[in-house]
Order: structure tokens, then sequence, then C-alpha cells
């Protein structure tokens, strides 16, 4: 591989941009394609299975080798109450890096969240380390509009691929309103799954997180996020 082409690949690795790097197996020869280059590729449409589902191998009955490069996919929780309890060990199972957000110390304790990133501090700040991006899933979980809307915010600013809040559609409601107080249009706040989670008739904290987790997979793993 050539330098310039190692060094543009590790860019984009560290910038947590997704790509996939061709080697054309008849020849040697290589290419690195991003996301936005898919449709223009002569193996788009393999390509953008391997942007949906992160795997690597041989394509076209060996006509090509694809090593794929997917960020981490990260959640950010605003909320240590106990459905993100529930949902931070399910997502550290299912290999996404979990941190939980919230300024109430009585709440955000390294005693009920082990083995999670806890930011025990508003929105605003935690938002400046976290660096939410496109492969990030956010979830508001505090029913408090001090604390979940800078996250909502910051989650639709740096368009991250899921976004859901819990509450019931008067609470969302008053949540549209708010965010498109603050500029947002129709179209962006319709981005925000709420009522939160698929519908599979979850009552307690556990089947919520189970109900969130499976959307954001779900979401994570659709045709579009390769587009």
């Amino acid at each position: 591989m050539k330098l310039a082409l190692l060094s543009a690949l590790n860019a984009r690795i560290a910038n947590r941009e997704a790509t996939v790097l061709v080697t054309e197996m008849a020849t040697g020869a290589t290419r690195l394609v991003t996301p936005e280059q898919v449709m223009q590729d002569p193996l788009g449409e393999v390509l953008a299975e391997a942007f949906r589902t992160g795997k690597s191998g041989l394509v076209e009955e060996g006509r090509a080798f694809l090593n794929v490069h997917l960020p981490p996919v990260k959640l950010i929780v605003t909320g240590a109450v106990h459905i993100s309890q529930a949902l931070a060990e399910m997502a550290r199972l299912a290999g996404l890096d979990c941190t939980i957000i919230d300024p109430r110390t009585a709440f955000a304790t390294p005693e009920r969240f082990p083995n999670v990133t806890l930011l025990a501090e508003w929105p605003d700040q935690a938002f400046l380390r976290v660096k939410p991006d496109r492969f990030t899933a956010f979830v508001a979980l505090t029913h408090d509009p001090k604390i979940d809307d800078p996250g909502l915010v910051a989650a639709l600013r740096a368009q991250c691929f899921y976004i859901g809040a819990l509450g019931s559609r008067k609470t969302h409601a008053k949540r549209v309103e708010r965010l498109q107080s603050q500029g947002f249009s129709e179209a962006e706040i319709a981005r925000i799954h709420a009522p939160i989670g698929l519908d599979i008739g979850a009552v307690s904290p556990p089947e919520i997180a189970v109900s969130i987790l499976g959307e954001i997979i779900a979401t994570m793993r659709a045709k579009r996020r390769a587009a």
C-alpha cells in the first residue's frame, strides 16, 4: 500500500470516519472508498452492504477484498436512572461504548454504574469531551429539559445515527416546541424516536432497555446508514 493511501486511511480512522479499503485481487491495486463515494464505485451495492454490516472479506467471487473500517459505535445517555442501569450493561454486551451523563450526583454513582464511563456533570460540559458524531446513539431518559434538551440539541447538530427520548406524546409535543424555538426544522426533529424504543409492550426498566437497544441496533444496521 502506498504511503499516501495509508496516511489517508489512518487519518480517517483517527477522525472516526467510515472507510473501506478495496484491494483488487488480480492486480493488487488498492483504493479507499467513503460512504459518499459508494454509488460511483464499480462495487457500489457490495460496498453499501459492507458499510451496513461492518464485515471485511472477499467479495464478487474473489474479485476483491474489502477491509472495512467503521468507528466503534458510542452510546451516550443523559439520565442515571433505572433504565440506563440496565441499558448500560446490555450495551456493553452488544459492544457499544456507553457513557452516562447526569449532574445529579445522588444518582450518578460508580456503585450504580460499574464499568461505565460516568460523567456527573451538566451535558453542556460533558459534551465538550464526549463529542457525539454520526456513529453515536443518543438517548435522553431524565424527563428534565434542563438535562435532556442540551443533549438532544448536540445530538441533532452532530447528526447522530440514532436519537431517542423517553416521555409521553404530550411531553414530546412540548419538547418539539422547545427545539423549534432553537431553530430546528420539523424534519430534523422528526429524527427523534419518541416514544423511545421498539413497540414490544415493555413495562419494567430492563424491558424498556431491551426495546431501546433493539431500536438502536435496528437503526444502526439499516440500509440508510451507509448512505
